[in-house]
């Protein structure tokens, strides 16, 4: 099977057009076609299904009558605006990611600069040993660093008998660099990738020119991997605003995380009571946020690289 495209060809007139053939259709459709099913099965169906439970809320017939779903409009969004502790949790997460984001990516960023570096050693180590962290699940993580950071179960009781980790001065601080562990060596190798795909030739040109390592680190290597640290950095906003399993699990180890303590919390909290339409309303919104929060950092960056 064939198909044809229509593309423009530079001329005097500009409006000279070639058609090419694209052949092998069928084999377009083959790769297509389940990407799409799956897309619209597990992302947008669950999509439109949260948003058709956020307009609904329950009515009874009575105290003890029926419970019965009707169509309420807005009534759900008006509940999640007056929610005085989904709003201090999205604060929260926040102040997490503008202090946790760039300490994390700064990180990656450098230990894919030493990778990148011909001044290193057993490379093959150290990738593995930076990436290991992130093959461990964050549940298990989550688990192991709350037993480090309890005083009664961790190894360094000298230390944590000293600086509560748990206390809710620091525990946010503390579910950051379980956060920074896990996840420094896989944006590590997002942007160790885009450093083996510069040219070397450009290198050669700049050490002919007499630049030191240091100086093609921060003149070339890091202005050519700007669009993975940005592909890095928004990840890193969506994850932010979707951390759940971490403070889940610290809830064991703290009186300090409440049910309450992320926006992700309040959402499987609230449906837990059971309220499907309010958490389905909770998460609407928080889905909202996240796509103008990413939105935003990209429009931001990019207007930034084109200036």
């Amino acid at each position: 099977m064939t198909a044809t495209l229509t593309t423009p060809t530079p001329g005097r007139t500009g409006g000279r057009k070639r058609r090419t053939k694209v052949h092998h259709k069928g084999a377009i459709f083959a790769f297509v076609v389940p990407f799409g099913v799956l897309f619209a099965a597990f992302y947008l169906v669950p999509i439109g299904y949260a948003i058709v439970q956020s307009t609904l809320v329950v009515e009874r017939d009575g105290t003890f009558g029926k419970a019965t779903e009707v169509f309420g409009g807005l009534q759900q969004y008006a509940l999640v605006f007056q929610n005085a502790p989904f709003w201090r949790s999205v604060g929260r997460v926040l102040l997490f990611g503008v202090v946790q984001v760039p300490v994390m990516l700064g990180l990656a960023l450098l230990f894919a600069l030493l990778l990148d570096s011909p001044l290193v050693k057993g490379k093959k180590f150290f990738r593995l040993a930076f990436f290991v962290p992130y093959a461990v699940p964050g549940v298990i993580a989550a688990i192991m660093w709350g037993f480090l950071f309890s005083p009664d179960l961790s190894p360094f009781t000298a230390l944590t008998q000293n600086v509560h980790f748990l206390s809710a001065d620091l525990v946010l601080w503390s579910i950051a660099n379980v956060v920074t562990w896990v996840f420094v060596g896989y944006n590590m190798l997002i942007i160790y990738s885009s450093l083996l795909a510069i040219p070397t030739e450009v290198y050669e040109a700049a050490r002919l020119d007499g630049a030191s390592q240091a100086r093609i680190a921060w003149s070339i290597k890091i202005p050519m991997v700007r669009p993975a640290i940005v592909l890095t950095a928004i990840f890193s906003i969506i994850g932010t605003l979707q951390l759940l399993a971490e403070p889940q699990v610290f809830r064991s180890f703290s009186s300090a995380v409440t049910s309450t303590f992320t926006p992700n919390m309040t959402v499987y909290a609230t449906s837990s009571i059971p309220n499907f339409n309010l958490a389905a309303a909770f998460s609407v919104v928080l889905a909202l946020a996240t796509f103008v929060l990413s939105f935003t950092f990209l429009k931001f960056t990019q207007r930034k690289d084109a200036s």
